[in-house]
């Protein structure tokens, strides 16, 4: 058991903003910062983690530090939520007074409450004209979510993230909530946290953020996180800036890893870089191991090109995004696109831009998907794909990429035929029968029926054959087609063995 240290000092509480799209998480955040980040964001909508500090003055003037994550609305986004929710030391719940609860509201909630994380909730746009908050309080209760004098526990600040009306209330409860639970670190252990995004930018290499929990990262020290180590030589704030030392609560970017870290994993910090290795290949040696589990019990199901065990058609796709919270964002989209005769399978991933490697390692050109997401495409690769006939599709909205998804996989998927019945006659007479071939005389019930059609052989409504029409007689003449209500000779191909009583369907095959 660890020993509790006797250098715990008071620690900034980290903040996760959660709620439905635009209902005004980087609206609020930007008034608090004083910035503007909406309009750097495509269609305006949030799509990665971001982390801030801002500073705010408690009722005795002191000055308190808040980070604030700024969390996904779009529902995609959930797995970079849950990341933002264990995170966080307190969660923000916004909602719209406008709008009021929403699909994402409820996803958001219930991913704070799993998470276990004290919350409160902001309720926002009072100063819109269609605003309603008594309702909006109202859906809450209906959804379980009981607020302060209205049958709960759960603070609650009413607030206009664009006039600011109410936000410096808001920033008060913060600080009361994190003194109520008493968030507390030590400054003079190695830093320890988690890792909340990481990209490969083509100029500097790989950089993560990190939120640092507790103890502090200074230059000179590396951390580890699973396979990856990762240098302090570049470390920077959240603003951007270069810094030689960040403490607990802090947002930090640090710039040059062995590999990408993977989101939302834990990250430890170490005085040398040996130490550094030496956790990384520990945690290297026990992913390899949980790999071959994995392997061995999960065997391909392929059996051929385009095709699986299921006979479902294959769309292979090779995703590249900005960010590994992008790819788990795209990967949920694409796990919820469900077909009976198709389905996507990503093939090949990574961070970055579309490369030459991405388009030369296409299997199948005429089939593949090449997908991008916040990311360009290398001229060498735009030149190869040009030369193999392969389309590359970039976007930087979400909710664009699933919509044309949507688009190729209906007009990719298998047509299925469906049977169209023209006419249905009943068998009154057997006359001659060989292994193969039938003759006998019946009756058209309803519909039509026509020489060279196919037959479906019906006894007591359950079919039991098919077959086809070889010839076909009326008032014994040789005939194409015999109408409703008239009687006909027919001779009939099909092994299964009719009697005098079964239906025959005539029907044709249409692809739709």
């Amino acid at each position: 058991m660890e020993k509790k240290s006797d250098n715990l000092i008071e620690r900034p509480p980290v903040v996760a903003v959660m709620g439905h799209i635009d209902h005004g998480k980087s609206t609020l955040l930007d008034y608090i910062r004083k910035t503007n980040v909406v309009e750097k964001e495509a269609g305006g909508i949030t799509q990665a983690i971001s982390a801030y500090e801002v500073m705010h003055k408690d009722e005795e003037g002191k000055d308190r530090k808040i980070t604030f994550l700024d969390t996904p609305g779009h529902a995609s986004f959930s797995k970079m939520r849950e990341r933002g929710a264990q995170v966080a030391d307190i969660a923000i719940l916004i909602v719209s007074a406008e709008d009021g609860v929403k699909p994402q509201t409820i996803e958001a909630k219930n991913t704070i409450e799993e998470s276990g994380t004290p919350y409160l909730v902001v309720i926002n746009k009072i100063d819109k004209p269609g605003a309603n908050i008594e309702k909006t309080k109202q859906e809450l209760a209906e959804n379980e979510v009981y607020l302060e004098n209205y049958g709960g526990k759960i603070p609650c600040a009413e607030i206009s993230a664009k006039t600011g009306e109410g936000v410096d209330n808001l920033l008060s409860l913060i600080n009361i909530m994190a003194l109520m639970e008493n968030f507390t670190g030590d400054p003079g252990k190695e830093a320890a946290g988690f890792v909340i995004e990481a990209n490969l930018d083509p100029r500097r290499g790989i950089e993560a953020t990190l939120i640092i929990k507790d103890g502090t990262l200074r230059k000179g020290m590396c951390a580890a996180c699973g396979e990856s180590v990762g240098s302090t030589n570049i470390m920077e704030n959240f603003l951007g800036k270069s810094v030689s030392e960040a403490s607990f609560s802090s947002p930090v970017r640090l710039v040059g890893w062995s590999k990408l870290p993977a989101v939302g994993s834990q990250f430890k910090s170490f005085s040398s870089k040996r130490e550094a290795e030496k956790c990384a290949t520990e945690e290297k040696s026990k992913m390899d191991e949980a790999r071959k589990k994995e392997n061995g019990l999960a065997a391909s199901s392929e059996t051929e090109e385009g095709a699986d065990a299921s006979n479902k058609k294959i769309i292979p796709i090779v995703l590249k995004a900005d960010t590994l919270g992008s790819i788990e964002a795209i990967e949920k989209e694409i796990a919820g696109i469900k077909r009976d005769g198709a389905e996507f399978r990503i093939v090949q991933k990574g961070v970055g831009p579309i490369s030459e490697f991405d388009i030369k390692t296409v299997s199948f050109p005429e089939n593949t998907l090449v997908v991008g997401f916040n990311v360009k495409t290398d001229k060498s690769a735009m030149e190869i794909s040009q030369q193999k006939g392969i389309k590359i599709s970039l976007f930087d909205i979400i909710y664009k990429l699933t919509e044309w998804l949507e688009t190729e996989i209906s007009e990719r998927e298998p047509k299925k035929d469906a049977e169209e019945i023209l006419g249905r006659a009943k068998v009154l007479k057997i006359f001659s029968r060989t292994k193969e071939k039938q003759v006998l005389g019946g009756k058209v019930l309803e519909g039509k029926i026509s020489a060279n059609g196919a037959i479906r052989i019906m006894r007591r409504d359950f079919e039991i054959g098919r077959g086809r029409v070889a010839n076909l007689e009326k008032n014994r003449a040789k005939t194409g087609e015999v109408e409703e209500g008239a009687e006909f000779g027919m001779m009939l191909d099909s092994k299964t063995e009719i009697a005098s009583g079964d239906i025959l369907e005539f029907f044709s095959v249409n692809a739709r």
